[in-house]
């Protein structure tokens, strides 16, 4: 591939790019499952999947995927249909998820943290067909009966996914954690380890991969109700080889990647999961996201690649016993969900060697549109370029027309074959997010004369103080430069004399000490005196979504309480 040469004066990000990485690359034809299906049948002893022991190889997960989709098809499953996975990290995940695709499904993404009216309201917008969980969670679906419940539960137990010899240590462990639920009975209930013993192959479902859906990516979590982005085979497919041709060091095949980040995160799905699947690598699966176990996790298996959330190379770096960890297997990093904090990035590489880069994208865009250069220059604070065939602009953010000059802040929209062809039955919405093939990000940034891209906030995180902006993320990296922020978030709160004040919300390191009169003072010292906290509340911890994501709404709910 030789280094792009920019022709247009429209994308000059394209004279950034590293000489390795071209200016567009082409989608593999066919549907995700037959892209994946090559690798299973071109390294059938390859290892696909590692959990804590167990190995699946890419025979097994063919085989096993093929018993799941023809079981789906026995139930009456076509094409079209949803199958929700309402699962952890585990290796029914992938089985499941690659299974439901050859029977023609929709995948829909159901976050494992979900229950009650959460889990019911995903539900009964998807109408699944089938569901797949765990024996642990079952209970929430069971709770949720009267307003919806699935024709068919495939209900797996977690400790069948271990090797033989440490399940009855796993069953101890789970039943000293009050954690010992047994498989229910019913007429709906298909046991997952019969199912996948139990011989049967399908034809795997052709479709015009373009327009045909591959999976529900529920998005708005952290700011209100959540939508279905519906995202093609094509979508997915693209942003996988977009992201697998920017990563310059990769070694295709050969590759191990610690998913620490859950699977039903549009992130964990296509960055630790499909990327690894599609090119032949190992994917060592972890079930809870704690900084202990990954460390384990890297010392037995030396994954190459672990893409995470700032809040995981926090955890890393401030680990204890750190030390005794070999790391230096680790070769690169994607940072991705919230902003990566330059100082954290910095002592991460000092750690470990690897190349952290920071990363831009939205579950309506599979997600990855932006990173920075695994190889050669990177800018600090920027998400970096656009992806091969990915186009971005600035408008404004009164009309969402009008385009915005080099380095003016505004909304970030972007166009790419990785962007979603629409929410689910929403036609409203997918209207105000997609204009002329433009999605409208939500996200205020800037982009400088060469096309490297700036975050300054989410659209509505922004605080008006008496007609001044004023964008949390700005004040948040002032105070991480503090010798004793651990953590920190930013929110706008009521006031009288200027309609709204910033207050922010700190977490201190063990053992440090700071008042909030002295951090106050140390933002003042940085940036514009009304952008400055006026007040702090200290903190043990910051509420976080399931990917690790600060829930700023949630701060803003406790002050608007007071």
């Amino acid at each position: 591939m030789s280094a792009p040469s920019s022709t247009d004066p429209a994308r000059p990000w394209l004279d950034q790019y590293p000489p390795k990485v071209p200016a567009h690359v082409p989608i593999p034809p066919g549907t995700l499952q037959a892209v994946i299906g090559e690798a299973m049948r071109n390294l059938p002893d390859h290892t696909a999947l590692i959990y804590y022991g167990r190995r699946w190889t890419y025979r097994q997960l063919d085989r096993e995927s093929a018993r799941f989709a023809a079981s789906l098809r026995r139930e009456g499953v076509r094409p079209g249909d949803r199958v929700a996975l309402y699962l952890p990290n585990c290796p029914a995940y992938p089985i499941a998820f690659l299974g439901a695709l050859r029977a023609g499904a929709i995948v829909v993404q159901v976050s494992a943290l979900y229950f009650g009216e959460d889990l019911t309201a995903l539900l009964k917008d998807s109408q699944p067909k089938a569901v797949v969980t765990l024996e642990i969670l079952y209970p929430n679906l069971e709770r949720i009966r009267g307003a919806f419940f699935a024709p068919v539960v495939y209900v797996a137990r977690l400790r069948e996914f271990y090797p033989a010899r440490t399940r009855p240590f796993v069953n101890m462990v789970l039943r000293r954690q009050g954690r010992d639920t047994r498989v229910p009975h019913g007429p709906e209930i298909r046991r997952w380890g019969k199912v996948v013993r139990t011989p049967g192959t399908i034809d795997d479902h052709v479709c015009d991969p373009a327009t045909t859906v591959a999976v529900f990516q529920y998005t708005g979590g952290t700011t209100g109700i959540a939508k279905a982005a519906m995202l093609t085979h094509r979508n997915l497919l693209a942003n996988i080889t977009q992201l697998n041709t920017w990563n310059t060091l990769r070694d295709s095949g050969q590759e191990t990647i610690l998913a620490s980040i859950p699977f039903f995160h549009i992130y964990g799905l296509t960055v630790a999961l499909l990327i690894a699947l599609v090119d032949g690598d190992a994917v060592i699966i972890q079930t809870r996201p704690d900084i202990p176990e990954a460390l384990k996790l890297v010392d037995r298996y030396h994954p190459t690649q672990l893409p995470g959330v700032p809040a995981l190379y926090m955890g890393l770096i401030r680990f204890p016993d750190i030390g005794k960890f070999h790391l230096r297997s680790i070769k690169f990093c994607l940072s991705g969900s919230a902003p990566l904090p330059v100082e954290v990035m910095r002592r991460f590489e000092e750690l470990t060697g690897a190349r952290l880069i920071e990363g831009y994208g939205l579950s309506e865009a599979s997600p990855a549109t932006h990173a920075n250069p695994v190889e050669g220059a990177r800018r600090a604070g920027s998400i970096g370029l656009p992806l091969p065939d990915t186009d971005q602009r600035i408008v404004d953010l009164e009309t969402g027309k009008n385009d915005m000059a080099p380095g003016e802040v505004g909304e970030l929209c972007v166009r790419g074959p990785q962007v979603m062809a629409g929410y689910f039955h929403n036609a409203a919405d997918t209207s105000a997010a997609l204009v002329d093939g433009w999605l409208h990000t939500g996200d205020v940034a800037r982009i400088d004369a060469d096309g490297w891209a700036y975050i300054v906030d989410r659209k509505k995180d922004m605080i008006n103080v008496g007609g001044f902006k004023v964008y949390p993320r700005e004040v948040e990296e002032i105070l991480f430069q503090h010798a004793a922020v651990a953590d920190a978030a930013v929110v706008g709160v009521p006031d009288a004399e200027h309609g709204e004040a910033v207050r922010a919300y700190v977490v201190l390191k063990p053992g440090a000490s700071a008042t909030a009169a002295e951090l106050i003072d140390f933002v003042r010292e940085r940036i514009a005196h009304y952008k400055a906290p006026r007040s702090i509340q200290f903190r043990s911890e910051l509420p976080r979504s399931g990917v690790q994501k600060v829930l700023r709404r949630v701060l803003h709910a406790e002050a608007i309480a007071e």
